[in-house]
């Protein structure tokens, strides 16, 4: 039982871990440092160009060349669908270290359940009794490492995303007031 408690708990340390991967690098640069690299028209324009070449599809391509599109009346609504993309990046697993902690525990006090049953059947004398309560509490502790792992994720995401979250708007920001008004704002 405690090798199943194992099992289950370290799928559920896993899923977590997917999940604070999700949180750290939603996207493949760091938002503020192209932020700060971001000076200038002419460096969004140079940026444009080098994220074009690159062969791999990213958040941040997507919207420098949202930024750079031709259409300018079209470009605040493409800016804003990649700010929309990079939160459902962002926020992707969301729950998924709350319900590991959960399944994580329940498996892990299940498995020590069925060990105490075990234990329960066996002779007084056996030396099985011995090794059932052991499986016992080694398939319940297994469990509360895995769920503690799990909300240690959950807790740590949390400020990360808001973190990360800030960072791409800053990053739009930038990238509105370098790619100019649209023309509409420009005629009147």
């Amino acid at each position: 039982m405690a090798v199943l408690a194992a099992i289950i708990s370290l799928a559920c340390v896993v899923a977590a871990a997917r999940r604070l991967w999700f949180a750290v690098a939603p996207w493949g640069l760091d938002a503020d440092l192209l932020t700060r690299a971001l000076v200038d028209a002419a460096a969004l324009k140079r940026l444009h160009e080098k994220l074009e070449a690159r062969p791999d599809a990213s958040l941040e391509r997507d919207a420098v060349a949202a930024a750079c599109a031709a259409d300018g009346s079209s470009r605040g609504a493409q800016l804003d669908e990649q700010v929309i993309e990079a939160d459902w990046a962002m926020q992707r697993w969301a729950p998924v270290p709350r319900v590991c902690a959960s399944i994580a525990t329940s498996a892990g006090l299940l498995c020590g359940c069925v060990s105490v049953i075990g234990t329960l059947t066996a002779d007084a004398g056996d030396a099985a009794t011995g090794a059932s309560l052991a499986s016992a509490l080694a398939s319940v502790a297994l469990g509360i490492a895995g769920a503690s792992f799990c909300i240690a994720v959950h807790l740590r995401v949390r400020p990360l995303v808001r973190a990360r979250r800030a960072a791409m708007d800053r990053l739009v920001d930038r990238l509105r007031n370098l790619a100019g008004p649209p023309p509409e704002q420009l005629n009147s």
